[in-house]
């Protein structure tokens, strides 16, 4: 195994990735994007958490309430038959990264409408950094980055919720 390869390509040899086991929620600005880079339209659709763990959202008041549906699905990329996101392709994600939804760009990080939280998420596998590097090196992920898209998410949901409140 080459270390010069990008981590998540050693990543999917090993295991089934964050593309193949994470239900991929997308807010409307992410299907506009979506959208207007590839010309398809039928990406997504609403599916209640496959992990009912998931609708447990009481830390973050502005998720839940911009997320869910009155029937607990919310609006997902779709899965090709096997599992996979509709956009994995056999060398990653087809979607540029200004393009990927939101909650794509900002993983590893764990957030809430507070901010980034300070411990990443526990899905990569540590163990196959190189000696001295950390998980943000071996993804190219700059914080600044992951603030800006943090921001954008929280203004599309708190955009989305007002839509859904005025529809009423």
């Amino acid at each position: 195994m080459s270390h010069d390869e990008f981590i998540c390509v050693r990543c999917a040899r090993m295991t089934k990735t964050c593309c193949q086991r994470s239900e991929i929620f997308v807010t409307l600005g992410d299907v506009g994007r979506i959208e207007s880079h590839s010309g398809e339209t039928e990406f997504s659709e609403f599916r209640r958490p496959d992990n009912p763990e998931y609708a447990d959202q009481d830390d973050d008041p502005l998720w839940r309430n911009s997320v869910f549906q009155d029937d607990g699905s919310r609006r997902v990329l779709k899965r090709q038959p096997n599992g996979d996101c509709t956009f994995l392709g056999t060398q990653g994600c087809r979607l540029p990264l200004e393009i990927r939804p939101l909650i794509c760009r900002l993983y590893p990080f764990d957030y809430s409408e507070a901010g980034l939280q300070p411990e990443l998420a526990t899905g990569c596998p540590l163990e196959l950094l190189q000696s001295g590097q950390s998980l943000l090196m071996a993804l190219d992920m700059k914080p600044s980055d992951a603030e800006r898209w943090h921001q954008q998410l929280y203004a599309e949901l708190r955009q989305e919720l007002q839509q859904r409140t005025a529809a009423v």
